[in-house]
This record gives structure tokens, sequence and C-alpha cells, in this order.
């Protein structure tokens, strides 16, 4: 919700026109990604005439200060919701940096993936913000993304899979 937003943006801000169409997903009480994403891509569409997105919503996994008992059932809530979105987009590459609405998305796309429908590259951008530890999306998405970038060295240094490099946003 803005922070990550904004990050997100400024890197898909450095992609080719040819990562396109792009489906962007957030929580649907995140008031206000919406309005940054419209702006980005009505800016970009002075520079690529063929810009096309799409906006989707799906319920929040987890809300701050939200116990892990209760988030464990949101979560999966959100996961049911994400499933017929991710096999409606069958997206080619997951681009994503921390919110918990990236959690459900990239284990629905991993799910299509396992039955054989179709495999997604998950990216994973760790927020600028973290310096020292991993976020809780993360620790989760650590284990199963294809990459996953971090923007300290500290965080390669205890995340060896992780890649290193520098500040990207």
């Amino acid at each position: 919700t803005g922070g990550h937003t904004t990050e997100i943006l400024r890197l898909l801000s450095c992609l080719s026109e040819s990562y396109s169409p792009r489906h962007y997903i957030f929580a649907d009480s995140d008031k206000m990604s919406e309005a940054k994403i419209r702006s980005f891509e009505q800016k970009r569409s002075e520079t690529f005439s063929n810009s096309q997105f799409t906006l989707d919503r799906i319920p929040r996994s987890r809300e701050v200060r939200q116990s892990w008992t209760s988030s464990v059932v949101t979560t999966l809530y959100s996961i049911l919701y994400s499933l017929p979105l991710t096999y409606k987009l069958k997206p080619d590459l997951i681009l994503c940096n921390g919110p918990g609405t990236c959690v459900p998305v990239c284990i629905s796309a991993l799910l299509l993936g396992l039955l054989g429908i179709k495999r997604a590259i998950i990216v994973y951008v760790e927020s600028i913000c973290r310096v020292e530890t991993l976020s809780l999306s993360g620790k989760i998405l650590y284990h199963f993304s294809d990459y996953f970038i971090v923007q300290w060295p500290d965080l390669k240094k205890k995340y060896p899979k992780s890649v290193y490099l520098g500040r990207i946003v």
C-alpha cells in the first residue's frame, strides 16, 4: 500500500514495452495503489502507444498487526480467491516486492505450475527498507521464487540464494 507500489512502479519504469500486458494485483482494502498505477500507466502510454494493463483486487491476506492464527485463515481465503484469477491471466512472469498480497498470487501460480497448466517465473524484490532482515513475505517466498533480489549486502550474506544488485529502486 503506497510504499510497495511506488517501489514496483520504479522497477517497471525500466522495463521495455515487450513486458505487456501488465496485470496489477493489489489488496481490496488498498486505497492508494490504483491511482498511482493509473497515473504511471498514463505516463507510460505517452512513450509506448500500445501500453496494455489490467487492475485486479484480491482479499488482503494479512492486515498489519493481525494475529498469526487468523492470518492463516485469511491467507487461505486469499489463495482460493487468487487461483481463478491466476488461471485466467496465466502470467509468464510475476514481479513482486513484498506486500502480503503477493504471497497468495505466487502460491496460486506455483499450484498452476505443479498441475502442469502454466509455469510462471517468480521474481521477488525485497523492499529497500529491509536492511537486516526479510519481510514476512520475503521469508516465505525466499523458498519458492526463481529469483530473490535483495538491495543490501548484509541480506545477501544471510540469504545465500538471494541476488544482490545494489539499490535498484
